[in-house]
């Protein structure tokens, strides 16, 4: 699952697609891999981005001066139009510049595995598992119901901001992806990752069971540790919810394309 020295004899792969990217994650890696030495380099892209903007600005006031009815409200409504393009450019331009960074600075480093070949999916039971249906919880009817389904994926949202899914490989090897419900791009979320055919940039985080990751089990008080007896240790052996699977909290997920 994780990048070997023998896969850099293989063909370069390069990233054509990017699904989910943690930018306060990356942007945490790329300071601390840099050891504050890059501090300047934020203002320069933001700088930049500010010259982008003033040219985009200019170039739309002089589109729109041309109508006599307008007047000097041309320049004043184009400037105010140009206010929420503005912040997009510079938004667009500090994100792609983040990710080029970030692509670079991994290339070879082996602190970020790099995951390929999982079928990933959301445990059954899980939080991750309600979250990819609660969005459509706004179309049930709720009169007769406990609770208001409307609302529960507002619920989940504020309760948890990580959401686990269960990889396995093609050897039936598992592993936990963890996703930032809000770093997926372009429209993504959690229910397509089980249809696409991705790498997954992530960082060793620790260790848990897939037991753990069921709702009942997050909700549950960890002030002890749970006792069982003999029978319950030698039943519990074999099943694959005791086994510790490696947590990876996952920074960029993407489409390669092998050159």
């Amino acid at each position: 699952m994780t990048a070997t020295p023998e896969d850099r004899n293989h063909p370069r792969q390069s990233m054509i697609k990017i699904v989910y990217c943690d930018e306060e994650s990356v942007s945490d890696y790329l300071d601390i891999s840099a050891g504050g030495k890059e501090s300047s380099t934020s203002e320069q892209v933001k700088e930049r981005s500010r010259e982008t903007h003033s040219e985009v600005e200019t170039k739309m006031i002089a589109k729109f001066s041309w109508l006599p009815f307008l007047g000097a409200s041309a320049e004043t409504g184009a400037g105010a139009a140009l206010s929420a393009a503005g912040r997009s450019i510079l938004n667009k331009t500090l994100s792609n510049t983040i990710l080029t960074d970030y692509l670079d600075k991994t290339d070879g480093d082996e602190r970020i595995r790099q995951l390929r070949g999982l079928r990933v999916k959301a445990l059954d039971g899980s939080m991750a598992y309600a979250k990819m249906y609660t969005p459509y919880m706004v179309i049930a009817k709720t009169e007769d119901q406990g609770v208001d389904l409307s609302r529960l994926d507002e619920a989940l949202e504020r309760a948890k901001g990580y959401y686990e899914l269960v990889g396995e490989d093609e050897d039936g090897t598992k592993c936990v992806l963890r996703f930032n419900i809000k770093a997926f791009r372009n429209n993504y979320g959690l229910t397509d990752l089980g249809r696409m055919r991705l790498v997954f940039h992530g960082v060793l985080v620790g260790k848990t069971k897939e037991r753990e990751l069921l709702m009942e089990s997050e909700m549950e008080p960890t002030d002890g540790a749970e006792v069982l007896s003999a029978r319950d240790l030698l039943d519990r052996r074999t099943t694959s919810s005791e086994l510790e699977l490696d947590v990876y909290d996952v920074l960029l997920a993407g489409v390669e394309h092998v050159e």
